[in-house]
C-alpha cells in the first residue's frame, strides 16, 4: 500500500454488507468488521490508503440516534487527522434515514459517503465490494467536496436530501425521484449532474435527550385517533403522512386542530414522490384548512425525513413553538 495515496477512512456499522451465514440464526447475520470488508475489495488499495474502524455490528433497523452521533464524531476526527473523505457502511433498511440525519449535522466540506449492500457477501453477484469501491472513489473525487452526505449504491451517488429505498430486495433499490441523482460512476469516476447548491446551515448538535416523534400514516376511514393516542402517550410531535398532497379526513382534521395546540404537527405526503400542496385545496382536511388549524406542510420532504428533521430540531434545543417555522423554511429550500 502506497502512503503517497490519499487517505480514506472506512467504518462499519453492520448491515447486509457485513453479513455471513449463521446456522444458529438460520440466516445471515452481521459478522464482518471494517478491515475484513476492505480486504475483500479488489483494487481498493490501489486507489487510496485505507484506514478502518468498526463502530457497530448491527442490522440497520437497530441503529439508534446515539450510534449515529458517535459515527458523526468519528467521521469528523478522521477528516481532522487527514482523511480526504469518509465512508460508512451499514444496512440498507434505514440508509435513507441515517444519511439524512447525518447530513443535518455534517459541517465539513469533505465528503461523507454512506454505502451498503443488497446481497450478502457469499451470495452470487454480491454487490458489497463494488459498492464500497465506488464509495471510496466518490469520497476521493474533488467534485464531491461541499455536497454534504452522499449515498453511493449500484454505481450511483444520491444526495441525502432526495434518496429513498424504492425496492425491498432489488440491487437497484435506491432512487432519487424528485431531485434526481447526484452522479453516476463512469469508468471509476463520478459524473455529477448538478452544480453545488447552497445548503442550509447545519443544525446545532443535540443538547437534550432525543424526543419521541410519532409518524402516523393517514388511511381510508382514519379519524386520527392514533395520532391523538401518541400525544397522550408522551410523543412530543406528530408527523402525518397525508393522503395525496397532504390531506386527511374531516374527523382527522378536527383532531389535528386540537393536537397542534399541544405539540408541533407536520403534514407530509404518503405518496412515493412529489410535494405537498400549500394553497390548492380548501376543503376540510386539505392543506389550507390544516394550516389554519396550526399544522405545517413539508413540501418535498418525505414523511420519513420530516420526522427526523423535527426530532433533530427539538433535540437541538429549538422550542416546540418554533419547529413549524423551521420546517416551513426547509420546505422552501432545495437542499442538494
Amino acid at each position: 500500500m502506497s502512503h503517497s495515496l490519499p487517505v480514506v477512512a472506512i467504518a462499519s456499522l453492520g448491515g447486509t454488507i457485513s453479513m455471513t451465514s449463521s446456522d444458529a440464526a438460520a440466516g445471515v447475520v452481521p459478522t464482518l468488521d471494517a478491515a475484513q470488508l476492505a480486504r475483500s475489495v479488489p483494487g481498493l488499495s490501489d486507489v487510496a490508503t485505507i484506514t478502518t474502524s468498526s463502530l457497530r455490528q448491527l442490522p440497520s433497523a437497530s441503529l439508534r440516534y446515539d450510534d449515529l452521533m458517535e459515527a458523526l464524531v468519528w467521521a469528523e476526527q478522521q477528516v481532522a487527522a487527514g482523511a480526504r473523505g469518509v465512508v460508512l457502511t451499514q444496512g440498507t433498511d434505514t440508509l435513507e434515514e441515517t444519511a439524512f440525519l447525518l447530513d443535518l449535522f455534517w459541517t465539513l466540506p469533505a465528503p461523507l459517503i454512506l454505502t451498503g449492500a443488497m446481497r450478502a457477501p457469499q451470495a452470487a453477484g454480491a454487490d458489497g465490494p463494488a459498492n464500497l469501491l465506488a464509495a471510496v472513489r466518490v469520497a476521493l473525487h474533488s467534485e464531491s467536496v461541499g455536497r454534504g452526505v452522499l449515498v453511493v449504491m449500484n454505481d450511483v451517488a444520491h444526495y441525502a436530501r432526495w434518496v429513498s429505498k424504492g425496492d425491498s430486495l432489488a440491487v437497484q433499490a435506491f432512487v432519487s425521484r424528485d431531485g434526481g441523482v447526484a452522479a453516476r460512476l463512469v469508468e471509476g469516476a463520478p459524473a455529477f449532474f448538478h452544480a453545488r447548491q447552497a445548503r442550509p446551515g447545519p443544525l446545532t448538535r443535540p443538547v437534550r435527550a432525543w424526543p419521541k416523534v410519532a409518524l402516523v400514516t393517514a388511511v381510508l376511514g382514519d379519524d386520527g385517533e392514533l395520532a391523538e393516542m401518541a400525544v397522550k402517550g408522551g410523543y412530543e410531535a406528530v408527523v402525518i403522512a397525508g393522503q395525496g398532497a397532504g390531506h386527511v379526513s374531516f374527523a382527522f382534521a378536527q383532531r389535528i386542530g386540537v393536537l397542534a395546540e399541544q405539540v408541533p404537527v407536520v403534514i407530509a405526503s404518503r405518496a412515493a414522490g412529489g410535494s405537498t400542496a400549500f394553497q390548492t385545496y380548501g376543503y376540510v382536511g386539505a392543506e389550507i384548512d390544516l394550516a389554519q388549524r396550526g399544522a405545517r406542510m413539508t413540501g418535498w420532504l418525505s414523511a420519513l425525513k420530516a420526522r427526523l428533521l423535527v426530532a433533530a430540531l427539538l433535540a437541538s434545543g429549538v422550542a416546540p413553538g418554533a419547529v413549524g417555522d423551521a420546517v416551513a423554511n426547509w420546505s422552501r429550500l432545495t437542499r442538494q
